[in-house]
């Protein structure tokens, strides 16, 4: 199962052995930016912040202004204000002073990395795909290739700029507005345009004489030291609500930048990254990768009838109820403290931990096994944990007996595991025998080094593996085939194409004598409205210089948001922001806008035609046909019959809030002097079931959208 959302607890527990989920429970203790920050805060006073300084110093708005205020003083510079829980780089902007932060949210404000590597005069960002296939044992793969983000603008080093987003994030959603982005259009030129693959960066990089094994090494530390800080909550909730070790597998999207001294910044962990594909280079590495990583998962193909038996004849064996039972039990059980075997084995003792293969059990044998088949089908995944070097780098950070990550403080007592398994070490000992030669060195787990000590290197199959070029994947986008047969077979598929003039008039004129459009079909014909709009405002030669046009839009976006039931808040841009910049930045919010009002309008399918309504399939045959003025004239001679534009506006029409719990309905609004006929086919609805729900807030908006012939005039004209 592939979904974008944490599955529910009940769904876990009924999965079987063979089933697989693209989620592990509890996954935002690492993606979400304020539980990130959390959980590397108790690493760094647990082990000492030298070794988890990775992530710039953030705080938690509003509980840390206090403490954010008092930092600003003694370090002065820009911040970086984000939103918990976002991603495209929605509400994200810089501020100079702690005044300019809002209280009344939850925010988290980060130190801004003002000195970044530059790549001819442009700051960028690497987008790193990384797979955890389990936490207990930990199991961390990177995969070989990556995109490297460029901002459009050439990068300011005097500062004075820092309201320009185009110039300081480096995030595609924000950037692929500006009329100066340069899309990659071929595929095999990794180093072309405002994205590159991982690769072309670090042949760049060497060619500029940088040891980019050094840089690697570094980025290797930062994704699995980010990892063991969040892992011991996830341990706890997959033990509590996962019934099979290989249930559950994740894909992050890391996010790194690096400085002008190479080191790498830990920006923010993505639970869901982007799939979507824009360009060839895009289709070229995340096709690769998702066809290594269902293949790394290894989803097994069963009889699901002959499985279910066999599962049913094995619910109520012993070893079944005991690993249920202690599933069950808390990760720092009180009732361990009475069993001896659980105190630590001291070091180089005569402990399972030092223990041969031969004393392995059923499922550590299992583990191994299951362990060194995965690695042999990891394709262009790099396990990066564990790895030869990776105990003596990271097993100071975990406890000896358990192998979990310690995050008490020294001098407070850390009550061990209910289990008395050590997987992390067992899988470590058994991958790489060569640490059995001496348990006490292992046991005494080396510091790790600081950035600018020496490092260990990765082996050098490892390093060439990051810097060559990408042999694998598509090269050309699959938009154009029809992947859902659903909507192959919902679109317009006619015996003979018309021509889109014979279909718009055939739609004015049953318009014309009585039919209307159903509230789905207004709000999904006003959408591709908009959709052509925000084409035009970022084709190349458009003319930034009609600010006028982009105002109207603007103050359409203010004053249409109000009718969202998602919170959506219209950002304005500087006013010292002008020209393509401006433009840009408009753009990205008509285009959030955009997601959120199909979103919306998914909520008023209705699959069902009524003789009062347009047909669904000449519905469907215009919208696969219609053009931007065909489009205008179609909402004009609904708007000019209705005698109104709320239908697709969202403030007539039956509120679904109440029956699914969004908002409060909200009261009735009179509409003035001539009430339309929308409002009253909905009274209408309303006094026959009265239970359905009221209608929207009145929002009115700009003159672009009036209820006459002017509906769209201004609109068109915006561009």
């Amino acid at each position: 199962m592939w979904t974008g959302v944490h599955p529910k607890p009940h769904t876990l527990k009924n999965m079987t052995s063979y089933q697989r989920v693209n989620h592990f429970p509890r996954s935002y203790e690492l993606t979400r930016k304020d539980r990130l920050f959390k959980n590397i805060e108790k690493m760094q006073h647990a082990k000492g912040a030298k070794h988890f300084d990775f992530i710039p110093q953030t705080f938690v708005m509003p509980t840390d202004f206090r403490d954010l205020c008092s930092n600003h003083y003694r370090n002065k510079g820009p911040w970086i204000v984000k939103p918990v829980a976002s991603s495209r780089g929605r509400g994200i902007y810089i501020v100079n002073s702690p005044d300019q932060v809002p209280l009344d949210e939850t925010l988290v404000v980060a130190k801004y990395i003002d000195n970044p590597l530059l790549v001819d005069g442009h700051k960028c960002d690497l987008r790193l795909y990384v797979a955890v296939t389990s936490y207990d044992p930990l199991i961390v793969y990177m995969y070989e290739e990556g995109l490297v983000r460029f901002a459009t603008v050439k990068y300011d080093t005097t500062g004075k700029h820092l309201w320009n987003p185009c110039m300081h994030l480096c995030n595609y959603s924000i950037n692929k507005y500006h009329s100066d982005y340069i899309m990659n259009e071929d595929a095999d030129t990794e180093n072309v345009g405002h994205k590159w693959t991982l690769s072309a960066l670090l042949r760049h990089l060497r060619s500029q004489g940088i040891d980019t094994a050094v840089l690697m090494s570094r980025i290797e530390e930062v994704v699995v030291k980010a990892i063991l800080a969040s892992a011991p909550p996830i341990v706890t909730a997959c033990r509590m609500f996962v019934p099979h070790t290989h249930n559950c597998f994740e894909l992050y999207g890391f996010d790194i930048l690096i400085d002008s001294t190479l080191k790498p910044w830990l920006l923010e962990v993505n639970l869901s990254p982007s799939l979507g594909c824009d360009s060839p280079l895009d289709v070229r590495v995340k096709s690769a990768m998702l066809v290594d990583l269902l293949t790394l998962v290894g989803v097994p193909a069963v009889d699901p009838m002959l499985r279910r038996v066999g599962e049913l004849r094995r619910l109520n064996t012993p070893s079944d109820v005991a690993r249920k039972l202690n599933q069950c039990r808390r990760v720092q059980s009180a009732d361990m403290l009475m069993n001896p075997v659980s105190k630590r084995y001291p070091p180089g003792g005569t402990s399972r931990l030092a223990s041969s293969s031969l004393s392995l059990s059923a499922e550590e044998t299992r583990m191994v096994k299951y362990a060194r088949a995965e690695f042999e089908r990891r394709g262009g995944f790099v396990r990066i944990f564990p790895s030869s070097e990776s105990w003596k780098r990271y097993s100071q950070f975990l406890d000896p007996a358990t192998g979990m990550v310690i995050t008490a403080s020294s001098n407070f007592v850390q009550f061990p595991l209910t289990t008395t398994h050590n997987f992390n070490y067992t899988l470590h000992q058994q991958l790489f025998p060569e640490l059995r030669s001496d348990n006490n060195a292992v046991l005494r787990a080396p510091s790790s080094h600081p950035p600018g000590s020496s490092v260990r290197f990765p082996s050098p199959e490892r390093v060439n593996r990051y810097e060559r070029a990408l042999l694998q994947g598509h090269k050309a986008s699959l938009d154009g085939m029809p992947l859902d047969r659903s909507d192959a077979e919902g679109s317009c598929v006619v015996e003979e194409v018309r021509d889109v003039g014979d279909v718009l008039k055939e739609v004015l004129n049953r318009l014309e004598k009585g039919e209307r459009l159903s509230q789905y079909q207004a709000r999904r014909m006003f959408g591709q409205y908009l959709i052509c709009i925000l084409r035009r405002m970022t084709k190349n030669g458009t003319k930034p210089e009609e600010s006028g046009n982009v105002e109207i839009i603007l103050r359409f976006l203010q004053k249409a948001s109000s009718n969202l039931r998602t919170p959506y808040f219209v950002q304005m841009p500087s006013r010292k922001l002008s020209g393509k910049d401006r433009l840009a930045m408009v753009a990205k919010q008509l285009n959030d806008f955009v997601y959120l009002y199909n979103r919306e309008t998914d909520l008023y399918t209705d699959s069902v035609d009524h003789s009062d309504q347009l047909p669904s399939r000449l519905f469907l045959e215009f919208l696969a046909l219609a053009r931007e003025a065909d489009l205008e004239e179609a909402l004009t001679a609904h708007t000019r019959v209705n005698k109104c534009a709320h239908l697709f506006l969202g403030r007539c029409g039956v509120n679904f809030s109440q029956s699914f719990g969004l908002l409060r309905p909200f009261p009735p609004i009179s509409l003035g002097r001539e009430e339309c006929s929308c409002r009253k086919s909905c009274s209408r609805t309303r006094e026959s079931k009265a239970t359905a729900g009221t209608v929207l807030p009145r929002t009115s908006l700009p003159s672009a959208v009036s209820p006459s012939k002017k509906i769209t005039a201004k609109v068109s004209r915006m561009l």
